[in-house]
């Protein structure tokens, strides 16, 4: 009997996150810590893979991240996770950070991409759910993902 291969949406594992920052995520010059907000950034693709494989990940990679602008005390700051692209095990996240005002509109602080890897109980590698693409966005994502997939393994084999 051939095994059903699963298929979620992107809606379906989206992640958003909040954070007021205080003055314990601030440095000397009152603006937040960069790793503070890399740590959340590695939060939400942990959560959205999860949500998508239903399971144990494991961060394998941090593509790009460019800061755009600072966060200071009392700014809010929302990160949204999304499955961009998957694999056989692994899963590319896009983690999108804002500083959003009181008005409610949002300004970028950056964007990253991650790829998480499923594990199974004995923390090896295992096969995640195919992703269900219903927009011409999505499909451009994962487009744009298939080739951010080649390169860092081109990287990799090139030992960048």
């Amino acid at each position: 009997m051939e095994e059903q291969i699963k298929e979620k949406r992107v809606a379906d594992s989206l992640t958003e996150q909040f954070h007021e920052i205080r003055p314990e995520h601030l440095n000397g010059a009152d603006v937040m810590f960069g790793g503070i907000l890399m740590g959340w950034i590695d939060e939400v693709a942990g959560l959205t893979a999860m949500r998508h494989s239903e399971g144990h990940v494991l961060t394998a990679s941090v593509d790009n991240l460019t800061f755009l602008r600072s966060l200071r005390q009392h700014d809010i700051v929302v990160l949204i996770g999304r499955v961009t692209y998957v694999g056989n095990s692994s899963m590319e996240i896009r983690v999108d950070s804002y500083l959003e005002k009181i008005d409610g509109m949002r300004y970028p602080v950056n964007r990253a991409y991650l790829t998480l890897v499923a594990l199974d109980e004995d923390n090896k590698p295992r096969r995640v759910p195919r992703l269900k693409l219903e927009t011409v966005v999505e499909e451009a994502e994962w487009e744009t993902g298939k080739k951010r997939s080649e390169l860092r393994k081109q990287r990799k084999k090139e030992g960048f």
